[in-house]
């Protein structure tokens, strides 16, 4: 039976956030491989953009019109969703008090995986085994020529793999109140057909992803 922990994130002053929940399967995959993996994305479409190695702290930072699937392949990590660094110092915004009220830490080890909605803030830190960050796939992190990109990968530290709904287009990277006064943009995003790994199963996106009538919005701090 597949583990799913479901985490409503409402918006705040910076982020949208999202009214479907971030999703967490615990131990999923429970020996990861990026080949195969990508070959159940594929199947579902999704598609692979990146593996990445994690390093000590990142900005936090959200995907504004595309939903994203993150597996963890190696490692453990903190991964803090929901909520916006509120100083650029990423010492104070990680472990000082430099950011929004709210949100949730989760910790992640491999064979997780993430279903991130649109909108959704999310900053990985405190990455084990210590590395420096570091893309593993060939590019820039918004594709990969093929299946063979993934074999061979040195998994040294805390990585992870990344991939978008197919013909959705590619991630962007904002930080936090890029879309004040827009939220809806984010909110609105199409859920996928299929779930990343469960295909049309009830326990994944499409069952508990659902339709959801948005209220309109009062200023910056309205709620879902």
């Amino acid at each position: 039976m597949v583990q799913v922990k479901q985490y409503h994130l409402p918006p705040t002053p910076l982020i949208p956030n999202s009214p479907q929940p971030l999703l967490h399967y615990i131990n999923l995959l429970p020996s990861p491989c990026p080949s195969l993996i990508h070959e159940t994305l594929d199947r579902n479409a999704w598609a692979t953009q990146w593996i990445y190695r994690y390093g000590a702290t990142q900005p936090s930072h959200y995907h504004s019109r595309i939903h994203e699937a993150m597996v963890v392949l190696s490692g453990t990590a903190t991964i803090r969703f929901g909520v916006a660094d509120t100083s650029p110092d990423l010492h104070h915004n990680t472990w000082g008090s430099a950011k929004e009220d709210g949100g949730v830490e989760l910790a992640a080890q491999p064979g997780d995986v993430f279903v991130i909605p649109a909108g959704v803030a999310h900053k990985t830190f405190d990455a084990r085994p210590a590395a420096s960050l570091s893309l593993l796939t060939p590019g820039e992190g918004r594709g990969i020529p093929g299946p063979e990109a993934l074999v061979g990968i040195r998994r040294d530290g805390f990585t992870m793999m990344g991939a978008y709904p197919k013909n959705c287009g590619h991630w962007d990277f904002s930080v936090g109140g890029d879309d004040v006064g827009d939220f809806r943009a984010s909110w609105d995003v199409p859920r996928p057909e299929r779930d990343p790994f469960l295909g049309d199963s009830g326990e994944g996106v499409v069952g508990l992803w659902r339709a959801t009538a948005l209220p309109e919005r009062r200023g910056t701090g309205a709620k879902l």
